[in-house]
């Protein structure tokens, strides 16, 4: 049986996506900038052909087209933590990643599932302090996130307590693309590759590595 990999994703519709990134370079750019990076993952996702993919949305009812054929669930009512928990609890051995993180690829995936041969849970984390990937076992909390503070630099902090009794592994640090200076920053990573938040990433991994 293959791993599951949950993409959470907001319907890509004008106006509703990356507001922040919005609110700097414009709601068109950034409703292009979501549905490109969404296809983008969707496509390498599937052409790995190593996991089952789901693609997790909200409005649960939303209806849009993609170019890829991949399954749709609702990810519900509730904040970002009981929508998370609803989708992870369908799954075994699952991970989840976020839609708008381009650096993103399948051997990320990959790599989270081969660190859960030796970890309850990994946790892909954001040069923000957030998270951009959880990928989970079948031993974890009963309460996965807790009170985590949701976009802000608290997020991973936060939800590491709830699994402080259980084994925690990493992957590497990626940024998000909030702002129009992430987003020049990654149009400029586009012909000059680089990590530009490895330093970052080596301060925040706890010593459970």
């Amino acid at each position: 049986m293959k791993d599951t990999v949950i993409v959470f994703a907001r319907a890509p519709r004008l106006g509703t996506v990356k507001r922040r990134l919005a609110a700097d370079i414009g709601d068109r750019p950034a409703l292009n900038f979501h549905a490109a990076t969404l296809t983008a993952l969707l496509r390498d996702l599937k052409a790995c052909g190593r996991f089952d993919v789901v693609l997790a949305v909200t409005p649960d009812r939303a209806r849009f087209p993609l170019p890829i054929r991949v399954q749709r669930i609702g990810q519900g009512r509730g904040d970002l933590g009981r929508r998370m928990t609803r989708a992870l609890r369908r799954y075994r051995r699952v991970a989840l990643i976020g839609c708008d993180i381009p650096d993103a690829r399948s051997v990320d995936i990959r790599a989270a599932f081969r660190r859960l041969g030796t970890t309850d849970a990994v946790f892909g984390p954001a040069s923000d302090g957030g998270y951009w990937l959880v990928a989970l076992g079948p031993r974890r909390p009963g309460d996965l996130f807790g009170a985590s503070r949701w976009s802000t630099e608290h997020a991973l902090k936060d939800t590491l307590e709830q699994f402080r009794l259980h084994r925690v592994g990493f992957i590497r640090c990626l940024p998000d693309v909030d702002t129009a200076a992430d987003h020049r920053r990654y149009l400029a990573s586009l012909t000059q590759p680089h990590d530009p938040c490895a330093r970052r990433c080596s301060q925040r991994q706890s010593p459970q590595t």
